[in-house]
């Protein structure tokens, strides 16, 4: 008798058939959260990025690397990530309050965008205060998550909504429930994440539309001075 494997040989192609999605049938609010974080920096505000646990790495992709934008404010909590302690991480995202007491210290400011990345976005942490706190402070709040995901898990915040419910713009990262693109033989257990990619690949084609909005605008208007970023740490 065989024992049954993972066809990991076909993950690839499991990762490109869901970038592929994403960018056929994400590019309105793609091109909308562009549109909010443009008119943000343009007139000297800033693009915030904020998550918890595994999907904090679309802040650190999207602040201070090599062909990136300036203006972006990456708003991390050591409590709320995995290297301080896994299991602390996600007590902290489901705490009422916390978010409030993070966002205190992020210099949000009104017109500026938010980009708050939640694969479930069940957590109180994402939901009840990062996009309504952002928002209550006038800021336009962009949401990257699974809608598959969401739709079948109950919010664990007070008021009982989802974040793609409290957003201004909802991104569609289109990550498969479970966060894995297999299940392994004679068990439910899912493996090969794919979450990262798809919230990543959405960070880097918002930022590329951006760029291009800013390009469309200096040759229109080829003298037009650089915004400065006096609020860019």
């Amino acid at each position: 008798m065989t024992e049954k494997l993972l066809p990991d040989g076909s993950y690839l192609s499991k990762i490109y058939e869901m970038l592929n999605r994403i960018e056929q049938q994400e590019q309105e609010p793609m091109e909308a959260a562009a549109e909010a974080a443009y008119h943000s920096i343009k007139n000297g505000g800033l693009l915030h990025v904020f998550s918890t646990g595994h999907s904090h790495m679309i802040v650190e992709e999207m602040f201070y690397r090599s062909g990136g934008l300036v203006p972006i404010n990456p708003i991390l909590s050591d409590e709320l990530m995995l290297h301080t302690g896994a299991i602390t991480s996600t007590q902290m995202e489901r705490k009422s309050g916390k978010a409030a007491e993070v966002l205190g210290k992020a210099s949000l400011q009104k017109g500026d965008t938010i980009i708050i990345s939640s694969n479930t976005g069940i957590n109180t942490v994402p939901v009840e205060s990062m996009a309504l706190y952002a928002k209550q402070k006038g800021l336009t709040v962009v949401c990257v998550t699974s809608k598959t995901v969401s739709e079948q898990l109950k919010p664990r915040s007070a008021i009982g909504k989802h974040l793609c419910d409290v957003s201004d713009i909802v991104i569609d990262n289109h990550a498969p429930f479970g966060d894995g693109i297999f299940t392994v033989p004679g068990t439910n257990q899912v493996t090969g994440g794919a979450s990262t990619f798809g919230s990543l690949f959405i960070a880097q084609r918002i930022v590329l539309k951006i760029e291009n909005l800013y390009l469309k605008k200096r040759r229109n208007s080829p003298d037009i001075a650089q915004c400065q970023y006096s609020r860019w740490r």
